[in-house]
């Protein structure tokens, strides 16, 4: 009797490319055993799960979509599954498709569907196996419980910090045009630069806008309670580069 372990390094192994007698030798499992699993691995079974399966994810893709759930998302029971909504403005179609996108790669070959509403979509995935990929999916609204990430979606985040600023400043944020005025050499002058706002009322999820943020070494403040600022010429550039434009 193997481990799991054993199973999905031996697995890991033969997509990579290894051969039979070759991943046999390097794991100390039958030749057989090796084929048999194989044979039976769940990668195409309707519904197979990365965690429960031990399959591999598109890592990318999963730290975009951890971030738009956290901004604007949620996940529901219905009788024989759960299911995933992102809510998006119609404003910003680019932003749709971002997210149908997303939830394609997370789950290959599923259908993804678009809930219309009054001056929105939701975009909706169905999958029983939602909670084992978003374990911070509990009773109640996020910001009244507690939001933290964990071991592995922190090793996800932390390896594609960018992704997962997308999913939180394309969802819960804003690029806004800001002015000052100076006087220079005795003459009033206007003066317009772009700051990116991330809202949300969520304490844990404003720490974690911000963890990331160190992350790509861009500086940020708390302009208020519920409101991390990224205003800097230098640190909005950055950004922009990162996420790319909201649209």
């Amino acid at each position: 009797m193997y481990t799991a372990r054993v199973r999905a390094d031996a697995l890991a192994l033969l997509r990579q490319g290894d051969s039979l007698s070759a991943v046999a030798r390097a794991t100390g499992v039958a030749r057989s055993t090796i084929r048999e699993w194989r044979d039976c691995e769940p990668r195409n079974r309707p519904g197979a799960c990365p965690r429960c399966d031990a399959l591999p994810i598109d890592q990318e893709a999963y730290a975009a979509l951890l971030g738009f759930y956290l901004g604007d998302g949620h996940i529901a029971r219905a009788a024989r599954y759960y299911f995933i909504r992102i809510s998006c403005d119609l404003a910003h179609p680019r932003v749709i498709d971002d997210v149908v996108d997303l939830l394609g790669r997370i789950r290959p070959g599923s259908n993804v569907f678009i809930v219309r509403k009054p001056g929105c979509v939701d975009v909706q995935l169905n999958w029983q196996h939602l909670p084992c990929l978003f374990p911070q999916h509990g009773p109640g609204r996020k910001h009244e419980r507690k939001i933290v990430l964990e071991p592995w979606q922190q090793d996800i985040v932390s390896a594609h910090p960018g992704p997962f600023l997308r999913g939180l400043f394309h969802s819960d944020g804003c690029r806004v045009a800001n002015w000052a005025t100076r006087i220079v050499a005795g003459k009033k002058k206007r003066y317009e630069y772009g700051r990116w706002q991330f809202v949300n009322h969520s304490d844990d999820i404003r720490d974690l806008c911000t963890w990331a943020l160190d992350l790509v070494g861009i500086p940020w403040r708390q302009s208020s309670w519920k409101t991390i600022s990224v205003s800097r010429r230098e640190a909005v550039a950055a950004l922009d580069a990162l996420i790319g434009p909201k649209t």
